[in-house]
């Protein structure tokens, strides 16, 4: 089943990321997180996903969230503010296994963390790479995130790098999927920040959460 969104919700989405988006803060530390403000919703994902490009499209700002051709480089909580009613968080990467151990030990704990312990986290967004689909990496943060009772939704990034005659399975796998999940919301959203697919309904679909929200 594919939601249709209708021209008013689209037009709201548009309106949404069509004003004001700034970057707060990076968090290192739990005791750092800053009160919610707004309606929060947080962008998870493997290393190299694309959540830095995703945000960028989202919000039309190129560089609002730095993007990298390095794996594991988003390694704090970034929080960016958007027209002072939502809060996106963009969360470090997980499943690269080339940083030091360390370090990724430490941002799996900020992750889980946070995930465990967030009043006011609407939903978590957990971005898919298209190519490879669903991973076992992927597997363990969706069990993360039904442990902690947190609603979160798949998005399929670079849409642009697959066949168009492989999306219906791969649409049809990827729900499946989070149909098993308790904590899943059951609609996925296919996007390409290179082509702008997808992120007219990926907007409305925040702008919808804003509005229940306040």
């Amino acid at each position: 089943m594919t939601v249709e969104w209708s021209t008013d919700q689209l037009e709201r989405g548009r309106l949404l990321f069509a004003g004001p988006a700034s970057f707060v803060m990076g968090v290192a530390k739990i005791e750092q997180l800053p009160e919610v403000r707004g309606t929060e919703i947080a962008f998870a994902g493997r290393s190299n996903a694309g959540k830095s490009s995703l945000i960028n499209t989202l919000t039309g700002h190129k560089e609002l969230a730095r993007a990298s051709n390095t794996p594991g480089r988003t390694r704090e909580l970034n929080y960016f503010d958007i027209a002072g009613k939502l809060t996106l968080v963009d969360m470090p990467g997980y499943g690269y296994a080339k940083a030091p151990k360390a370090e990724v030990k430490k941002w799996q704990g900020l992750l889980k963390t946070y995930l465990r312990g967030r009043p006011g986290l609407t939903r978590v967004f957990v971005l898919v790479d298209a190519r490879h689909g669903v991973t076992a990496t992927d597997l363990e943060i969706f069990t993360l995130l039904d442990e902690s009772a947190v609603t979160f939704q798949i998005v399929l990034t670079k849409a642009d790098k697959i066949l168009a005659r492989d999306e219906a399975a791969l649409l049809e796998r990827t729900r499946a999927l989070a149909k098993k999940r308790p904590a899943a919301f059951p609609e996925v959203h296919l996007t390409s920040s290179v082509t702008g697919r997808g992120y007219p309904e990926l907007r409305a679909e925040i702008a919808g959460l804003v509005s229940a929200h306040n």
